[in-house]
């Protein structure tokens, strides 16, 4: 008897999806026999510390979370803040005849069902329930269609799972230890670090070349008009027959690949320009061409991604949270695939709105279809595409802001791919002439006219190079004819130079990890916001920039574990987790050869070289040998002139000479300085600011020395203390230390200054109560305090100067909630494309921030006022008007503790002391766990 069949004839169906909204929304298209529940992700998973594995497991079990020895069994955990959620579904359960687990229709989703049936351990039918899209139609179908849970799914995302915890838990601890705590290792995250430092790389090898060129206007003599201009602008193609050097002729090195083109300089560009003012130039050659271009194919994940990213100003990040709540709210279908096929359905649906829209001449006879370009793609998804079999118009929606923008894309993609064919024609036509000494010298121009736009009345896809043409662009040239004589009107010479390879954006990285078949698409947004998270990479603009911290981690995993960094490998990889999804290898065996080095890995992947011939063992005979590695020289990078960049535990620095001899120099390196832009000059400029402590004098009461210094959070002054002065205990004894004001520097504070800054917080008097009024200096800036009642100070210089008077004048008026007056903006960037409402910089109390007046977002690392453009102010708004409001925690009143008795004393105190040594080496487990757990994911 089918599930809906069942229901007709009463009973209680429980079905469980993985979010909240999801779960609404199916609610509505459900009879009232059925319940449904949010597991809200994931129930359980591997112990993220020591301290959640049961006792029953000791040694590197506890602190992997898998048990290695024994066929790599995963230890599972129901997460600490789901107990509650999971004890829900429990009690629903218990009253329910059948489950049905509707988690998403991938392997992530495969295996949140089967923790469901293993943690739930169900007595009734279990159905797994699946669909694509969140419609009344898709999900009764999916209803009265259930399926089995499939094992092979859940077996490829449990390897996958366990490798990804080998990985971190393994090679992470390496990187403490080698170049900073707290780093974080990961199978694509290292991967995906390379690639944007090896671009760095790139760029800071790179030369420019110098190279000029003419271009000349040219008349026909006619008069014009658009369709038929009278000039045409052509760039120096050849001179006597050579081909002139353009920036695809020279290397990175700025050396001319080829010696068979000619490389024009300034002086030559100048001169040749000269000698063909008066040449009179005729036409040599038209070609032309029917020019053709077919529709794209409609979205998948990562196209998704690189357009919202082109278009729209979205992060990978930003884009995915928007997708999950159209689609849990049934706008579109499944954002994760890697499909780019339409189902029937959504055939008709587009090709009926060809026809409403743009009518019957845009529509091909025949439906148009797509093959899915990827190799192993996940599942057999759909496209991303409208929802339904009748798509709503943006405008039907009642959509707004980020979410109307991304559906608008999906849907102008969606039906521009059921579009007929841009058709027109491409014209080269070549001019020559002879110059007044003599050189024969020839013009090019191209151009492209379209005479049927086709899928372009819908959609015209971005592109990543901003000075790339877009397809729609049309480029008309002159009606001319082979011989037809043209004046010049002008001609000029143009210097040129080479670039350096562009840095990554998000949405460049994600083809290039896709190209390269690292990773998989529904991971791509998590990847680049773990490297951006971890401080490896940072942005300037959209632009991706590796930290001088990246360069170290990635130089020791290339020296040392080269394997597992290698492209080829970590594509193979993924391979072999395929294979394993598909049946036709084992989890087991395939995990033995990459932890242990058991033989070759299925598939080859353990063939893959580490770059140095030597023999290559598995994951943990990779960890084993540290005494090879050389933290100090991992992290250096000479820069030249005797300066070398090191990569400390508080950051990057540069430094000359040997320390404790003379003449030996260091300075901190800014955060948000591009590697690139670490030239010797601008070291020397570094090293030359002043730094270090600087000696003030003796405080004449106390007697101790005082010294300004540069702290990690800025320059402050402090006291030495003599070297008898108890450091620890209850008689301990800390140096009074003080912040410098914003108006103060290290190279010209005095020790008048500092011990006046010491001296903080100044007693200002007592009002009538008695309750004393203090003057104090703190995060936000100088306040007064009384009791608990405290009032913002305009300026640093008030701390010394305000009287009892004034004091108690400011706290005789009304507290003053938020801001006294708004602060001007520190700039103006243009107004927002989603909220339609002006953009501009302000200054807040944890710094710089965009704002639109209804999103706040705070700049991060890489950014500045300075150089922030519109762009990335959109796109920073974006992000965090995806990641919707903050959520508030409500607070837990404190249990009350039961009176202890006095006869219990001695009891409690010979427990405590039996404790003492359990709790210390648990502390010591439970502190390497969590170090361990910034290892994941991917």
């Amino acid at each position: 008897m089918s599930p809906t069949s069942e229901t007709a004839h009463g009973g209680r169906r429980l079905v469980i999806v993985e979010s909240p909204a999801k779960a609404k929304t199916i609610k509505g298209y459900l009879g009232p026999g059925y319940v449904v529940e949010a597991s809200v992700g994931h129930i359980r998973d591997l112990p993220s510390g020591a301290a959640e594995v049961p006792e029953k497991y000791t040694g590197e079990v506890r602190r992997l979370g898998v048990d290695v020895e024994h066929d790599f069994q995963p230890i599972y955990v129901v997460n600490a803040d789901k107990r509650a959620q999971v004890k829900k579904l429990k009690d629903l359960l218990a009253e329910s005849d059948e489950l049905f687990l509707a988690t998403d229709e991938d392997r992530e989703g495969e295996a949140i069902a089967w923790h469901l049936q293993e943690v739930l351990k169900p007595k009734v039918p279990v159905h797994r329930m699946v669909f694509h899209e969140i419609t009344k139609d898709a999900i009764r179908e999916a209803v009265a269609n259930p399926r089995e849970l499939n094992q092979r799914m859940v077996d490829a995302q449990e390897t996958r799972r366990i490798l990804d915890r080998l990985y971190g838990y393994e090679v992470s601890p390496v990187l403490w230890k080698k170049v900073m705590p707290k780093l974080s290792a990961g199978r694509v995250q290292s991967v995906a670090t390379r690639l944007v430092v090896e671009r760095e790389r790139e760029r800071i090898a790179f030369r420019s070349a110098e190279y000029w060129d003419l271009t000349g206007t040219f008349s026909t003599g006619r008069t014009g008009d658009a369709s038929d201009p009278s000039t045409l602008v052509a760039r120096l193609a050849a001179v006597d027959g050579k081909r002139v050097a353009q920036g695809r002729d020279f290397g990175a090195d700025g050396r001319l690949k080829s010696e068979a083109v000619l490389h024009l300089d300034e002086a030559n560009a100048r001169a040749l320009a000269a000698a063909l003012a008066e040449t009179r130039f005729s036409v040599r050659s038209v070609e032309s061409k029917p020019y053709r271009r077919s529709p794209y194919a409609p979205f998948r994940t990562t196209t998704l991604q690189q357009e919202a990213s082109r278009k729209l100003g979205f992060g990978a990040k930003a884009t995915m949270q928007v997708a999950q709540k159209l689609y849990e709210n049934g706008f579109i279908t499944y954002m994760r695939t890697d499909s780019t096929v339409l189902s029937d359905t959504a055939v008709a649906a587009a090709r009926a709105q060809v026809t409403q829209l743009y009518g019957a001449d845009y529509l091909p006879e025949k439906p148009r279809v797509y093959a899915g370009k990827v190799k192993n793609a996940q599942e057999a998804h759909e496209a991303i595409r409208p929802s339904g079999d009748r798509f709503r118009t943006p405008a039907e929606t009642g959509l707004t802001g980020d979410q109307f923008k991304l559906y608008e894309l999906i849907w102008k993609r969606t039906v521009a791919s059921q579009m007929k064919d841009a058709t027109g024609n491409s014209v080269t036509v070549k001019i020559g002439g002879t110059s007044a000494d003599g050189r024969d010298a020839e013009f090019s121009a191209s151009g492209k006219t379209i005479t049927f736009h086709g899928f372009m009345k819908a959609y015209v896809e971005g592109a990543d190079d901003p000075n790339a043409e877009l397809d729609d662009r049309e480029r008309r040239l002159p009606q001319v004819t082979e011989g037809d004589a043209l004046s010049a009107e002008e001609i000029t010479a143009d210097g040129h130079a080479t670039k350096p390879p562009a840095r990554y954006t998000e949405a460049t990285l994600v083809k290039e990890l896709e190209e390269r078949e690292i990773g998989r698409p529904s991971t791509y947004a998590s990847i680049i916001g773990t490297i951006l998270d971890r401080g490896y990479v940072f942005k300037k603009g959209t632009a991706l920039v590796p930290s001088f911290l990246s360069f170290a981690v990635v130089n020791l995993l290339e020296k040392h574990f080269g394997r597992l960094v290698d492209y080829d490998f970590t594509a193979r990889m993924e391979d072999d987790l395929d294979r394993i999804a598909r049946g036709e290898a084992q989890s087991v065996p395939w995990l033995k050869r990459f932890y242990f080095g058991e033989g070759e890995a299925a598939g080859g992947a353990a063939d893959a070289g580490n770059g140095d011939g030597d023999h290559l063992g598995g994951l943990k005979e990779l960890v084993t040998d540290l005494g090879a590695i050389d933290a100090r020289e991992i992290s250096s990078f000479p820069v030249g002139d005797g300066i070398v960049l090191r990569v400390g535990r508080y950051g990057a620095y540069v430094e000359r000479g040997e320390r404790e001899q003379e003449g030996y120099q260091k300075a901190d390196v800014p955060d948000d300085l591009a590697p690139d832009e670490l030239t010797v000059e601008y070291a020397e400029e570094l090293l030359a600011k002043p730094s270090g402590d600087f000696e003030l004098g003796t405080d004449p009461v106390s007697g101790h020395q005082i010294v300004a210094k540069a702290g990690r959070y800025g320059p402050y002054v402090t006291e030495i203390l003599p070297e008898s002065t108890p450091k620890t205990g209850k008689n301990a004894v800390k140096p009074r230390t003080a912040s410098l004001f914003k108006t103060m520097s290290l190279d010209t504070v005095t020790l008048e200054e500092a011990l006046q800054l010491m001296s903080l917080p100044r007693v200002v008097g007592a009002d009538a109560e008695g309750v004393e009024i203090t003057a104090q200096n703190g995060r936000y800036g100088p306040y007064l305090k009384k009791g608990t009642d405290s009032r913002s100070l305009t300026s640093e210089d008030q701390l010394f100067s305000i009287t009892l008077e004034e004091a108690l004048a400011i706290y005789a008026q009304p507290k003053q909630r938020g801001r006294a007056a708004a602060k001007p903006p520190l700039k103006e960037l243009g107004t927002d494309p989603v909220s339609e409402k002006p953009v501009v910089v302000k200054d807040g109390r944890f710094g710089p921030y965009v704002t639109d007046g209804e999103t706040n977002a705070t700049l991060r690392t890489g950014d500045s006022v300075e150089t922030i453009t519109p762009e990335r102010g959109y796109e920073l708004l974006a992000e965090k008007r995806a990641k919707g409001p903050a959520k508030k925690t409500a607070k837990k009143a404190p249990a009350k503790k039961p009176a202890a008795k006095k006869t219990a004393a001695k009891k409690t105190t010979a427990a405590k002391k039996t404790a003492a040594k359990k709790t210390t080496t648990a502390a010591k487990t439970t502190a390497t766990a969590k170090k361990t757990a910034a290892a994941e994911p991917e």
